[in-house]
């Protein structure tokens, strides 16, 4: 199969023939259409996030269709069409995962990181944690629904039920889950890189209140913003503009260093929370959820070939919306 192999930090990724994946008695083989590109695998390219194996095919934002089953599958069928996320195993057995927090298994596994992802003609995944999709989404529109939407919906949940939630950082989680909070009849406030007018007009097409950049203060104190940019000094920000009681949600899997800030932003029972993963809780939620809003997906396309040049516009922050890989 064709296949962009990540052989290194900060080498470029290398187009490859690779052996067909093995499908194990518990899993399913999926031949790749889509799949996304997001910042956990740019983190994985500049040396951020250092994986346990190497050549590596990343990717987790996976639509394709089932051609075979391990023998040990009965509930997904050939043909169908599924998704496969970032969380790829679990132990199913520690306090984590019998507490309904697989997310923080300390044993879990993720696809295009421990496992082989999506950057690829073929994937194997556990059918465990393997999920079908709605009919209402394109393969293309449905692949930032499996991260960029799963980690959105887990953060979003994680800010609570205030009225005004800030977003910073206005790329492919931010636009899904502004349509979800504006769908809830919540405010919603869309912070934007600095000059970035482009993705503030974006934002305010998705029904947001207020769009500015990241240096600019909303009109109002809000009750929680959630951070999907990976600046760690845009932490004593946010506490700046939440109320008292208020929270600021950490979205990504990397951040830069949070730099030392005076007690008195956190004072008044503010909270700072990471998210960490997702669990397959979640995934059957917001799936379920996307289609009723319905949640419309901004994609860019580029060939599995043109990997490196997506990954480009990612760091550049040259796409509105996601972009996404076109596998077949």
């Amino acid at each position: 199969m064709r296949a962009m192999h990540f052989v290194g930090r900060g080498a470029p990724l290398v187009a490859v023939a690779a052996p067909l994946p093995d499908c194990a008695a518990d899993e399913v083989l999926v031949r790749v259409s889509a799949c996304g590109v997001c910042r956990t695998d740019l983190h994985i390219i500049d040396g951020e996030l250092t994986p346990p194996k190497q050549p590596l095919i990343l990717g987790h934002e996976i639509v394709g269709r089932i051609v075979q089953r391990g023998n040990q599958v009965a509930v997904l069928a050939e043909q169908q069409r599924v998704g496969i996320p970032w969380l790829g195993a679990t132990c199913e057995h520690c306090q984590f995962c019998t507490r309904g927090l697989e997310n923080l298994c300390d044993h879990a596994e993720f696809t295009g990181f421990h496992r082989d992802g999506g950057y690829a003609e073929y994937v194997a995944a556990k059918a465990a944690f393997t999920f079908p999709l709605s009919d209402r989404y394109s393969d293309t529109e449905a692949a930032p629904l499996l991260c960029a939407g799963l980690i959105g919906y887990r953060a979003m949940r994680c800010a609570g039920d205030g009225r005004r939630i800030g977003l910073v950082g206005f790329g492919a989680a931010a636009h899904l889950i502004a349509q979800v909070l504006v769908y809830e009849g919540r405010e919603v406030y869309a912070f934007t890189r600095p000059g970035d007018d482009r993705a503030q007009s974006f934002a305010r097409t998705l029904g947001v209140v207020w769009a500015g950049d990241s240096l600019t203060r909303p009109p109002v104190l809000l009750d929680a913003l959630i951070l999907f940019a990976s600046l760690g000094s845009l932490v004593p920000f946010a506490l700046s503009v939440v109320a008292k009681g208020g929270r600021v949600v950490c979205g990504g899997i990397h951040m830069s260093t949070i730099p030392s800030f005076d007690y008195s932003l956190l004072w008044g029972e503010r909270k700072l929370l990471s998210i960490a993963n997702l669990t397959r809780h979640d995934a059957l939620e917001f799936l379920a959820l996307a289609p009723r809003v319905p949640i419309k997906t901004q994609v860019e396309v580029q060939p599995l070939a043109a990997a490196n040049r997506a990954i480009d516009l990612l760091r550049q922050g040259g796409v509105q919306g996601a972009i996404v890989l076109d596998c077949r």
